[in-house]
């Protein structure tokens, strides 16, 4: 029970820091209302425990965007659900977003897939298989590092999209549904309406 306190309370406190990075073990203590060296039966260190909340966080991305994905019937309605899944996740969870992808954390505290890369790397390729496969005629990638590109740039849209929709949240914004099919067609080649109609 208590080990599930500390991992709630370390989550909350790192998605409303302003600086995330500088969560303290005295902060979780205090917010859960133990002595900070209870925290030591549960996790060897602060690190321990913030690599188990970022990696609770981003299974909880890529199960979404796994779970949007499955019942997709070709690669544009794979992309497409993939996409809208972590768009809106990032807008609905903006601390949680700013803690996995606001580039504050140490890079020894991101969690390690099984093959070595960071668990962000993971969502990515699945993105970038899914873009390769749903580009219009003439807008395919012929090489893996032109997939990986055009896979990343794709990233970096929605990133930027993300992070300006919760960081100026007073400019009267398109609804978000918009914004991300314009952004996939730029990205596609395809026209908005076959991306709206793949909108889950």
């Amino acid at each position: 029970m208590l080990r599930a306190q500390l991992v709630d309370a370390a989550a909350k406190l790192l998605a409303t820091l302003d600086q995330p990075e500088t969560l303290t073990l005295r902060q979780v203590a205090r917010e859960v209302g133990v002595a900070p060296a209870s925290i030591y039966g549960h996790f060897p260190d602060l690190g321990a425990l913030v690599q188990h909340v970022l990696r609770l966080r981003y299974d909880e991305l890529a199960g979404l965007m796994a779970d949007a994905a499955r019942p997709a019937r070709d690669p544009l309605a794979d992309l497409v659900a993939r996409c809208a899944a972590y768009v809106r996740w990032g807008v609905g969870q903006p601390g949680h977003y700013r803690t996995l992808f606001g580039g504050r954390m140490p890079a020894d505290l991101v969690p390690r897939s099984e093959h070595g890369a960071g668990a962000g790397a993971e969502m990515l390729e699945a993105v970038v298989d899914a873009l390769a496969g749903a580009a219009a005629p003439g807008r395919a990638r012929a090489t893996q590092e032109e997939r990986w590109q055009a896979g990343l740039m794709l990233w970096t849209a929605m990133h930027g999209l993300i992070s300006l929709y919760n960081d100026h949240g007073t400019i009267p914004w398109p609804p978000l549904d918009d914004l991300v099919t314009e952004l996939l067609a730029l990205h596609t080649g395809r026209p908005e309406a076959e991306i709206t109609a793949a909108l889950p």
